[in-house]
């Protein structure tokens, strides 16, 4: 009896799991939610953050099925709904991702991560004009995200929108100046869009310092002669 007197409760399992997350030691953390799983199979909490640990270790397919049961025992929780969107994302079904974020984000409206997620899905799946609300709204909340302004200017190139996707990726580069792949998209913008051609044989050449060997090509056949 004294062994079963001394077993951790749900609540105690629950807090060392989410210390183990919070260490990165997601192996760990998986083995601590098996044990509270063992005492309450339903509960949404532990179910999710199993989920999160098996996603971070990269085992996306056998992560899937726990967010399932997560949001089985709980639908009213943005985060296993979210967390299947990402999931989804990793194995390029955007179109399935989408679907959860959708969901995500009408249970809880004010988490832009859902919608920078989103946008990125939406990104994926050509659907511009939609991706560049998302992205919008993101920068709304944080006007410093590069990425965020990143996504934007890709989305506009793809709407054929050259002068709002060159002020998005001269934002990004503002806020981020390792971004290789944004000097680059600069740099073929301004030459094909504007017929900017110093401008832009400067921006390729800062992405091919910044190790964007794409850039290398255009760099040959448009600013060495």
């Amino acid at each position: 009896m004294s062994f079963w007197a001394c077993s951790p409760s749900e609540e105690e399992l629950l807090q060392a799991g989410i210390q183990k997350m919070d260490a990165q030691a997601w192996s760990e953390a998986e083995s601590v939610f098996d044990q509270l799983l063992t005492l309450n199979p339903t509960n949404a909490t532990a179910l999710n953050a199993k989920g999160v640990a098996l996603f971070q270790q990269g085992k996306i397919q056998e992560a899937i099925p726990v967010f399932d049961l997560a949001i089985q025992s709980d639908s009213t929780s943005y985060k296993p709904w979210f967390n299947r969107g990402n999931a989804k994302m990793e194995q390029e079904k955007y179109k399935e991702a989408l679907a959860d974020f959708n969901i995500a984000t009408a249970l809880d409206p004010s988490q832009t991560d859902i919608l920078f997620n989103r946008g990125t899905a939406l990104l994926n799946m050509e659907e511009y004009e939609d991706a560049l609300l998302d992205f919008q709204a993101v920068i709304q909340v944080d006007p410093n995200q590069a990425e965020a302004f990143f996504r934007k200017g890709k989305a506009e190139l793809g709407m054929s929108d050259p002068i709002h996707g060159i002020e998005s990726l001269t934002q990004t580069v503002n806020l981020d100046s390792k971004n290789a792949e944004a000097y680059y998209l600069l740099g073929i913008t301004k030459m094909s869009a504007l017929g900017q051609k110093s401008e832009g044989c400067a921006d390729l050449k800062m992405a091919l310092s910044l190790g964007y060997q794409e850039a290398e090509t255009w760099i040959k056949d448009f600013c060495e002669n």
